[in-house]
């Protein structure tokens, strides 16, 4: 109990700053809009429409894949919150310089605050998820709990790539235009619109490469637990359980190289920003 003690006392600063910057980041993010909050619900839903349409009738690569509309929701879904978490976390230290040299507390929480207003959006959408999944009819089976350990590694990937680009960006402000770049190219490299049977078929070489990418299996992962067996995995691609290591492995150096460089530069960032 003791050890629980010194925890709290130790982080209970850390905690009360991180949960005003969570709550005036997720408030800003709004502010002045008429909708509101009703936007982290409907760009997704937007973008979804936009593309259903043209992936479903104009170039129908989902006719075969069950509940497409689903399957393609929740890809969507999970990239964004990707790409909010990064792009927002790129110039999240800048932004805040002010504060830094103002006070001082631990500069990870501005980055983690923005990873946690991200997450809250998420849930929302995940809300939007379940109603198109009771329309559509599709079934929810205890695999769906395989969801849970998914968003956590989407949360650890989302949160370590936001800590390195946030950190380069204090010192190379090029970063965010070389991210803009990357981010674009990462979504169509990523099976969201498009299943991923059609490229294992045709191609299994470039199946596999694809598939160690942490939010493709992230993504091929999270329909296969809520939508469809017939969803292509890293195990089944693999033909091996092991093989899910690959990505989580990739995951945990892309980790530990953001936090070692993070803490590096950490004590700079009052000076450069």
């Amino acid at each position: 109990m003791s050890i629980f003690n010194n925890i709290k006392n130790k982080y209970s600063y850390t905690f009360v700053l991180l949960r005003q910057l969570v709550r005036t980041d997720f408030k800003l993010r709004y502010q002045g809009s008429v909708l509101g909050y009703m936007w982290s619900l409907l760009r997704p839903l937007m973008l979804f429409l936009i593309l259903y349409l043209v992936f479903t009738y104009i170039f129908p690569v989902g006719k075969e894949v069950p509940h497409y509309p689903v399957y393609l929701l929740l890809g969507i879904v999970l990239w964004k919150y990707f790409t909010e978490v990064t792009t927002g976390g790129v110039a999240s230290i800048v932004n805040k310089g002010d504060l830094l040299r103002k006070i001082n507390f631990p500069r990870y929480v501005i980055v983690l605050a923005g990873s946690f207003s991200a997450l809250i959006n998420l849930i929302l959408n995940f809300v939007v998820i379940a109603v198109f999944m009771i329309i559509g009819h599709v079934s929810i089976s205890l695999s769906a709990l395989w969801m849970i350990p998914l968003i956590i590694e989407l949360f650890i990937v989302s949160l370590s790539v936001s800590f390195l680009l946030s950190a380069m960006f204090v010192k190379y402000r090029d970063i965010s235009y070389i991210w803009d770049v990357i981010i674009q190219a990462a979504f169509y490299a990523t099976p969201i619109l498009y299943p991923l049977t059609k490229i294992s078929t045709a191609h299994p070489g470039v199946a596999k490469l694809m598939l160690i990418n942490p939010l493709a299996q992230i993504i091929q992962g999270a329909r296969y637990s809520m939508i469809t067996k017939s969803t292509v995995t890293i195990n089944s691609l693999y033909n091996n359980p092991l093989a899910v290591f690959i990505p989580l492995g990739l995951a945990a150096i892309v980790f530990v190289v953001a936090i070692a460089y993070f803490k590096k530069r950490s004590k700079f960032f009052a000076e450069e920003v």
